[in-house]
């Protein structure tokens, strides 16, 4: 990560002065936020299809296919943030008790090594 990079809470005061300064709250309804978060995460998941796997881990790392992926991973960031915003979600607490409570769902001694889901441990 850059030396320069934002903290999050710098990073969401620039996207809402952003949004703020174009007058687009009012199409930031918490359901349309919600929506095209999912449509941006659709456009990150289109950047793999029809590509082998390991063509694809290749390619993300370098040129064109890495900057599109740059990109899109934004996309996703910026309007979780706007959806965290709108709810009222301090995603960085949300995020470190969601770690907390997987933590607690898949104990290493059960799940190392596996894709077994929790409750068919």
């Amino acid at each position: 990560m850059s030396q320069n990079a934002p903290s999050i809470d710098e990073l969401t005061a620039q996207l809402l002065a952003f949004r703020d300064a174009r007058d687009w709250r009012q199409f930031h309804s918490l359901k349309d936020l919600i929506l095209s978060l999912n449509l941006e995460a659709a456009e990150l998941l289109e950047l793999t299809q029809w590509k082998p796997e390991h063509q694809f881990e290749e390619e993300a790392q370098q040129g064109p296919m890495q900057a599109k992926l740059q990109e899109e991973c934004a996309d996703v960031l910026l309007y979780l943030l706007l959806v965290a915003e709108r709810a009222g979600i301090d995603i960085l607490d949300a995020a470190a008790k969601k770690i907390e409570t997987n933590n607690k769902k898949y104990p290493v001694d059960k799940s190392r090594g596996t894709a077994t889901k929790y409750d068919k441990l």
